[in-house]
């Protein structure tokens, strides 16, 4: 990753970093926020439904159980609600994955791009099932067909209130640790991208909107541009 020299060629937040040497200092920043997001970002079933397992206790079976209509995550025997993308969380994903795609093809690489809904079943156990909303594929091992079977290269996220703060720690925490390469945390309310390069055991770097942010995977020759995105914005709110 390359880094930022000042605030003219890279916007950078002045946030405190969080360095991913020390496996205990994940593990706390991942338990602390375990009990708030218990509360108000889990599924709440009828009894009725589930009344021999409860939350914890879920596995794959439950997952593909479900009616199609409900869109959840299973972390660790846990159900998580997801709502329906709004315009702007689509427009920006479809918009990244356009881009690497275009980086792709002009260098015939051999990496695939996708966008949700796609699972993963990052563990490889029968606990956790998730569905990011960009992910990039090298290892085609892992492409089962149904699902993406273990952790792809790259992973993006898209905040949005349903599902902000899971993204931010227990999908982090869960991510560094199944051995994603790479994470990048969307928040487009606040025109900033947080990049966590794992791979290379670097501090997240925070970037405005209003800049080319480089991939990591690719040693930052592909960026990432999001005027295409607030152009699409300004053409869908013209109506």
């Amino acid at each position: 990753m390359k880094e930022m020299k000042n605030q003219n060629d890279r916007s950078k937040m002045d946030e405190p970093e969080l360095e991913f040497d020390h496996e205990q200092s994940a593990k706390a920043f991942y338990y602390a926020e375990q009990t708030d997001l218990n509360k108000e970002d889990q599924v709440h079933e009828p009894e009725a439904l589930y009344d021999y397992k409860r939350q914890g206790e879920y596995t794959l079976e439950d997952y593909y159980a479900l009616p199609d209509d409900r869109r959840v995550e299973l972390i660790d025997g846990v159900f998580f609600e997801m709502d329906a993308p709004g315009t702007d969380h689509q427009t920006a994903a479809l918009q990244i994955v356009r881009q690497l795609d275009e980086y792709i093809d002009s260098q015939g690489g051999s990496c695939v791009p996708f966008v949700s809904p796609i699972d993963v079943q990052l563990d490889r156990d029968d606990r956790t099932m998730v569905e990011p909303d960009v992910v990039l594929l090298c290892d085609m091992k892992k492409n089962v067909g149904r699902c993406i079977y273990g952790a792809p290269d790259l992973v993006m996220e898209v905040l949005s209130p349903s599902t902000s703060r899971k993204d931010q720690t227990l999908k982090l925490y869960k991510y560094r640790n199944a051995g994603v390469r790479e994470y990048w945390i969307i928040d487009l309310q606040r025109e900033k991208v947080t990049v966590y390069d794992f791979e290379h055991k670097k501090h997240p770097a925070i970037y405005g909107m209003d800049v080319p942010i480089p991939v990591g995977i690719y040693d930052g020759k592909c960026e990432i541009r999001f005027d295409r995105y607030f152009a699409r914005m300004k053409m869908l709110n013209q109506g």
